[in-house]
């Protein structure tokens, strides 16, 4: 199940052979790629060669991460069937089950073949940009080591930690003593997978540096289990909520038109110390797969992976903002600074909330690669290689850290393990220290360009002269930070916060011990917000002004109503004012009304394109704000009278 989960090939289980010309053909259409690869190979056997019998058995070992079986097989399809005849996914699929072997200067060659053939797919690109990526990724990681196997494992498919108050939750095909959850997976020839907690035991030198973990007393969770697949968990740092992935399953398994069960996201409840008032989110679909959430630190926004339709690649991820218990945004593709035209899944944010994932799609060392990603505004910036020994030739994924960043888990079928997918823990690498080393301590704060106000919560991360990032971290309330650092060495730092343009710095550590050196990070909104004449941050449209006398959205207005809806759907926790105003003619107390209709004019306009109510509101000002000398008892023209006619949405919520 492993290769459901880990390929992300959510397409998951076929409720029933469909009857088809041949027995290997139903197998492989259904998914059963072990005994696809059974079938088909006797039928190569007994004299037929054509290039659907070779690719399906290339195939049926790829889907089931049988590096060694599928370079057999491609190699073999590309030597028989000429090159211009094969659809170009296979020359991936080639570099890729080369790359799972270890030879990566051949399967540059073929990525390089595939790049030709599809100038605009992303996953060729990179070669030509980053063609000096071994070097790189097979450094040693300077921040973890010690990737250990742990005792859990079994001969069956076990991955995906996740923490849950003192214990662990992860997914496991090994056999439970129960004939109706016996059920097989013929994907893999597994039994299907389920959920199980275990203990955590963690050895702790003197320096409070992690030295060995150990897994315990791993039990079922049978408020959870059913007969069908469970997996890949995010729980709630109180313990109360989990969600978790599941079939498509509740009492019976239900499936699309094509008599495909997909993967949904359920949400349990934990009462009383027991699972229950289990349910699906409402952005699953029936017709498409939902699974491997995960949450942010405030637990405010759930990601995911999913197959929908208009994605990017053939999995992608995604996020949606946890309105309330019942309520959730629609869904949000995380684009294409992270998903590709592959394999994006298994997402993680850690406690400083960078994102981690695995993609096929991304240059890596092994068929599926664990990568980082640092949090800006409302996006990820950049896309880091974790390297070795995090990552290796085969499927790494399941990353996940510990609150303090000490040490961690991942999941992975690289060689030497017990099974087929193992879980593995790491440490983080305690630091050399030499005495008498010249360092520099920097220290600085984040501000707002253009208020000056401090900007607390924003993150800044420092990076080397070779654009590693060598530490980061999220300001206090006095939006202060500061790095010691060794003297003749460039740095750069970059700060970030949500609704802001990064700022980055550039600079020289001196040759003087000790010597304290003061740095500014100025952030400046992005081009979706500005600044009201009062300094407040609005969404920036250009005004929406209105007839005199009239409360009515004129169609010049309707466009720009229209811009600060589609804010709102970009960033789903933001929430916004309608400030109104209006002209110095007429009195004071019908100005005052008028203004509160037209403010109702526009909340009612943007609600009624999908916007809860409770993420919009509306105020009045009447004249008492004018953008112009146009007061009572000053005389202008029509058109400086209509500046004042306006309406402004102030950002009140902003999180």
């Amino acid at each position: 199940m492993k290769k459901l989960f880990t390929l992300g090939l959510l397409f998951s289980i076929a409720f029933c052979f469909a009857q088809s010309k041949s027995a290997a053909d139903k197998h492989f259409k259904n998914f059963h790629y072990v005994k696809s690869a059974e079938i088909y190979e006797k039928i190569y056997q007994k004299g037929d060669s054509s290039q659907l019998v070779i690719s399906r058995i290339g195939d049926s070992y790829y889907y089931n991460t049988k590096s060694v079986e599928s370079e057999f097989w491609y190699r073999k399809l590309f030597t028989i069937v000429p090159e211009k005849e094969i659809p170009s996914e296979y020359y991936f699929r080639y570099a890729q089950s080369l790359k799972g072997n270890g030879k990566y200067k051949e399967s540059d060659q073929w990525l390089i073949k595939f790049r030709k053939l599809n100038e605009d797919d992303s996953r060729g690109k990179q070669l030509e940009i980053n063609s000096d990526y071994l070097e790189k990724y097979l450094k040693e990681n300077e921040t973890y080591e010690k990737v250990s196997n742990l005792s859990v494992n079994t001969a069956y498919s076990d991955f995906g930690i996740s923490f849950f108050k003192d214990s662990l939750i992860y997914a496991s095909t090994k056999p439970i003593n129960s004939e109706s959850k016996n059920k097989i997976y013929k994907w893999n020839n597994q039994p299907f997978l389920n959920l199980y907690q275990v203990k955590e035991t963690l050895e702790i030198d003197k320096d409070e540096f992690v030295n060995s973990i150990e897994l315990t007393e791993s039990k079922t969770i049978q408020d959870i289990n059913t007969k069908y697949h469970e997996a890949s968990v995010a729980v709630t740092k109180d313990g109360k909520t989990l969600y978790f992935t599941r079939d498509n399953f509740q009492k019976k398994l239900k499936a699309d038109k094509n008599r495909t069960v997909h993967l949904k996201i359920y949400r349990a409840k934990n009462i009383n110390g027991k699972w229950g008032d289990i349910t699906e989110l409402p952005f699953n679909n029936d017709n498409y797969s939902v699974g491997h959430p995960a949450l942010s630190q405030d637990e405010k926004t759930l990601y995911f992976v999913s197959d929908m339709l208009g994605g990017i690649g053939q999995t992608d991820l995604y996020k949606v903002a946890i309105l309330s218990d019942s309520e959730f945004s629609e869904p949000v593709n995380l684009g294409r600074n992270i998903n590709t035209e592959g394999r994006e899944m298994f997402p993680f944010i850690s406690s400083d909330n960078t994102l981690y994932f695995s993609s096929d799609g991304h240059l890596g060392l092994g068929a599926l690669d664990i990568f980082s990603s640092n949090f800006t505004e409302n996006s990820f910036l950049g896309i880091e290689n974790l390297g070795k020994p995090i990552n290796s030739k085969k499927d790494d994924f399941a990353f996940v850290l510990s609150t303090n960043k000490s040490y961690g888990y991942l999941s992975s079928n690289r060689d030497g393990g017990k099974g087929d997918d193992d879980i593995y823990s790491f440490v983080k690498r305690k630091p050399v220290i030499v005495k008498d080393t010249c360092s520099q301590k920097i220290v600085g704060i984040i501000k707002d360009k253009y208020t000056g106000k401090l900007l607390p919560g924003s993150k800044i991360s420092l990076f080397d002269n070779a654009g590693k990032k060598v530490d980061s971290m999220v300001v206090g309330k006095d939006a202060a930070f500061n790095f010691t650092l060794p003297c003749n060495n460039t740095y750069r730092l970059v700060g970030f916060k949500r609704y802001y343009k990064p700022d980055e710095q550039s600079f020289l550590t001196g040759n003087g011990v000790g010597i304290i050196s003061t740095k500014k990070i100025d952030l400046q909104l992005n081009d979706d917000f500005t600044y009201s004449e009062s300094g407040e941050i609005i969404v920036n449209i250009n005004p929406i002004y209105f007839d005199l006398n009239k409360s009515n959205i004129r169609p010049d207005a309707a466009k720009e109503l229209d811009k600060v809806v589609a804010v709102m759907l970009k960033y789903p926790q933001l929430i916004i004012q309608s400030g109104s105003h209006t002209d110095s003619r007429g009195s004071d107390l019908y100005n005052q009304k008028l203004s509160e209709r037209r403010a109702n004019s526009t909340v009612q306009y943007i609600i009624s394109k999908g916007i809860s109510s409770n993420r919009i509101s509306g105020k009045g000002y009447g004249e008492t704000a004018p953008v112009n000398k146009c007061v009572n008892g000053v005389w202008c023209n029509d058109k400086a009278h209509q500046l004042n006619r306006r309406t402004e949405f102030l950002v009140i919520l902003r999180k």
